[in-house]
């Protein structure tokens, strides 16, 4: 059984209710409209963030979810949607989990609009049943997640990015969402409980050793989609090359400077900067830090008492850092 499949077994029923829920809440009068939703629907990926919504609320609950989880998980997968339809038209992307993106379809125009009604739809979603405590979990993370982009973008400019503001990169871009998913899991059934924070805690941990791992992926040669030194191309100041820049000699450090701001887009330069950064230790140091998150956010499982539901979470949390692609 592929491991996606074994962390959902213990919450399958729900899935699938959660899929008919989800699509019933993307409908609209316009048939344009619907095209498209129908499209994104059937191109859904593992659905990881509804996962974790539905993991957390019956670990903290002892199996117990109730309609609130459910339009949560709805909610931050409307939202979620939302941000890559939007993604996909600022990245000028035509592909998006090996399909064509809205964009690519349909243009930017109608692409930024389908963004901003899913956007407007799972915060009705919410202000209409009263889930004003799972309304703000999720403005919280999208005001978070727009921060992050920016602040990404303003740092690429200047190339100036220390390993603190990376990781508050990391955490507003990536981390926020993942955690948003774990504290509305939790606050769906126990609203108010000391579990909402810790499990926000989780979900960022769980999200900071993603986008590490995510990173590292740029300096490998697999099946993953995307071709190796695609990030300093777009430079992108990731945590291996962080490291190498902060530990360089004078020379090297201008060398690596002047490759990433004027040969991004040179194939031979950039290979090299991915060659000298392996060299140097980056992706060892990189991956030694993931590991941390790692062990940091199952150590906020261990109080829960043994369930299922906690052992997929676990099983979740490593396949973040062992997963392919």
């Amino acid at each position: 059984m592929k491991v996606v499949e074994q962390i959902k077994q213990p919450i399958r029923k729900e899935m699938e209710l959660f899929e008919k829920k989800f699509h019933d809440s993307m409908s609209s009068k316009v048939a344009l409209l619907n095209r498209i939703t129908y499209y994104i629907v059937n191109r859904k990926g593992k659905q990881m963030r509804p996962m974790f919504v539905f993991l957390v609320a019956k670990m903290v609950s002892n199996g117990e979810v109730n309609e609130r989880t459910y339009r949560g998980a709805s909610v931050i997968e409307l939202i979620h949607t939302a941000t890559l339809v939007h993604d996909d038209v600022v990245d000028d992307s035509n592909r998006r989990r090996g399909f064509f993106s809205i964009n690519a379809l349909w243009k930017n125009k109608i692409a930024v609009l389908v963004g901003d009604y899913l956007l407007s739809k799972g915060l009705l979603l919410s202000i209409d049943n009263g889930d004003f405590d799972l309304l703000k979990i999720i403005s919280v993370a999208v005001r978070e997640m727009s921060e992050g982009e920016l602040l990404q973008i303003e740092k690429a400019r200047r190339l100036d990015i220390t390993e603190d503001v990376y990781y508050e990169i990391i955490r507003q871009k990536t981390a926020t969402l993942i955690a948003a998913c774990c504290s509305l899991g939790a606050c769906s059934i126990k609203p108010n409980s000391n579990e909402v924070e810790q499990m926000r805690k989780f979900g960022e941990l769980i999200g900071m050793a993603f986008q590490i791992k995510d990173d590292l992926f740029d300096y490998t040669d697999g099946p993953i989609g995307k071709p190796t030194g695609i990030d300093i191309k777009e430079q992108k100041m990731t945590l291996p090359l962080i490291h190498v820049l902060n530990n360089a000699g004078k020379e090297e450090k201008k060398w690596l400077i002047n490759s990433v701001k004027k040969h991004n887009k040179d194939k031979k330069r950039v290979q090299e900067v991915v060659a000298f950064v392996k060299e140097k230790g980056g992706l060892t140091y990189a991956e030694e830090k993931m590991i941390v998150f790692q062990k940091e956010a199952l150590a906020l499982l261990s109080g829960f008492p043994p369930s299922p539901y906690k052992d997929s979470l676990e099983l979740m949390v490593n396949y973040v850092i062992e997963r392919k692609k």
